[in-house]
């Protein structure tokens, strides 16, 4: 069984910046797009940015974050600039694939103070 291991999370004060990374313990054999959700505590899960035939971002994160992935190791990297207190939440790994289930990191802390 695959698994999605998440680093790089923690607690920045408010401009600072932080590098979340994710590797995937085996091969995925087809990857269609890898991406990084967020969860704050009463909210919904959210889509950050993704990675895939394009790249995308949420509104609130474009200019300031960066999604980076390399589909031969299976790894996902979101560089993370001018952190906000609004960007505190569990950050979640995601790659999808062409054929065969999603998966998902098992989250990882970001704690923006102000």
């Amino acid at each position: 069984q695959v698994q999605l291991v998440e680093s790089g999370g923690g607690l920045v004060q408010a401009g600072g910046s932080l590098r979340l990374s994710c590797a995937a313990s085996g091969k995925i054999p087809s990857i269609n797009s890898m991406g990084w959700y967020r969860q704050a505590p009463g909210k919904q899960r959210e889509l950050v940015a993704s990675i895939g035939g394009d790249t995308n971002y949420a509104d609130s994160v474009k200019g300031r974050f960066t999604i980076s992935g390399d589909n031969a190791k299976n790894t996902v990297y979101l560089q993370m600039n001018s952190l906000q207190p609004e960007d505190t939440a569990v950050y979640y790994c995601n790659i999808r694939q062409w054929y065969g289930p999603d998966y998902w990191g098992q989250g990882t802390q970001v704690t923006v103070s102000s």
